[in-house]
């Protein structure tokens, strides 16, 4: 594989993992809309408990892991696909 097909590669992967992040980032916004909705719908406006805060926070921990992952430069997804790669070529080798 050349240098020019493997930059194609990692930049590929690099693009769909942002694409991902921004499918869940999206997801995320329209299910929250909706059980805020829901919440208001049955009685918020009165004074019930907003639980909706409970899966906007949680999930929201999780978008926030999720897009340091994908938008910092941490190297960990370098250091494991190095990792597998190395492991995949012993096992093809045995």
């Amino acid at each position: 594989m050349s240098n020019e097909e493997a930059l194609r590669r990692k930049a590929r992967a690099r693009a769909e993992a942002k694409i991902g992040f921004y499918v869940n980032l999206a997801v995320y916004s329209v299910v929250n809309v909706f059980l805020i909705l829901l919440w208001w719908f049955t009685g918020g406006y009165r004074g019930v408990f907003p639980w909706f805060i409970f899966p906007l926070f949680g999930w929201g921990i999780g978008l926030l892991i999720h897009y340091l992952m994908v938008f910092t430069r941490t190297g960990v997804t370098e250091r494991l696909t190095e990792q597998e790669y190395r492991h995949l070529k012993e096992e093809q080798g045995s």
